[in-house]
């Protein structure tokens, strides 16, 4: 299997156009996608050694159950993209909807403009894989909602109720939120240098992704770091002995 392949989408049915995409998969190692409008469920489940660039605007739950590889956007995604992946990389070159990353394991989102709400909503450190969200952009209400771990990287402001719910990874927040933005047990803080060691390589990364944004990635000196408090939030709702 070797060389790439481009198929136009325009306006092919969603089932049709996962089914050419993934015959293709199976001859090719790289698929460019042209003219793509709003098909659903695109390079689900993608394995490691494989691409997918899209020129368009993928539909819902885009890179659904990906397992490794590369999905580059050229233009907007849509909700859901990267629904419960467990690795590989996904790189959108504009804004995205709500829930992305939505109970990602592994892996890593990098997203150069704004994206919606619930994004990170239920990220969890998987063994020895730690998700990566990264938006270069403003984000919407409950960022990090019910988070368990990894690692998500604001650049731009948060939207309101960060991180409910959140028991476990941490945030690196280029602009410190207002207190009453910030949900109860979480607690901002300095980065040490065991966070610098690890936020310097995404932002060198994002960068190199979107030269074109470069100018507006603060230095690490500048970043927050927002984590809870306590790995059992809820513990109130529970007996003493439950």
């Amino acid at each position: 299997m070797q060389g790439s392949e481009q198929i136009r989408l325009g306006t092919m049915p969603f089932k049709e156009a996962n089914e050419q995409v993934r015959a293709s998969l199976e001859a090719h190692d790289a698929v460019e996608l042209h003219e793509v409008f709003a098909q659903r469920y695109l390079g689900c489940a993608l394995p490691a050694g494989k691409s997918l660039s899209i020129h368009g605007t993928p539909g819902n739950d885009m890179a659904a159950y990906m397992e490794g590889g590369t999905i580059e956007v050229f233009g907007n995604a849509q909700d859901q993209i990267g629904n419960t992946m467990d690795g590989g990389r996904i790189v959108i070159h504009g804004r995205c909807g709500d829930a992305a990353g939505y109970a990602m394991r592994g892996g890593s989102i990098f997203i150069r403009d704004d994206c919606g709400w619930r994004v990170g909503i239920h990220m969890k450190q998987y063994e020895q894989k730690i998700p990566v969200i990264i938006i270069g952009g403003d984000a919407g209400s409950f960022l990090g909602e019910y988070m368990a771990g990894g690692v998500i990287v604001l650049l731009g402001q948060a939207g309101q109720y960060l991180a409910t719910g959140m028991h476990g990874g941490r945030m690196y927040l280029a602009h410190e939120p207002t207190p009453h933005n910030v949900s109860e047990g979480l607690e901002i803080c300095a980065l040490d240098a065991a966070d610098e060691r690890e936020l310097e390589p995404l932002l060198i990364e994002y960068k190199e992704r979107f030269p074109e944004s470069a100018n507006k990635v603060p230095p690490v000196r500048q970043f927050k770091k927002l984590v809870p408090l306590s790995s059992r939030p809820y513990a109130s709702l529970y007996t003493a002995n439950g």
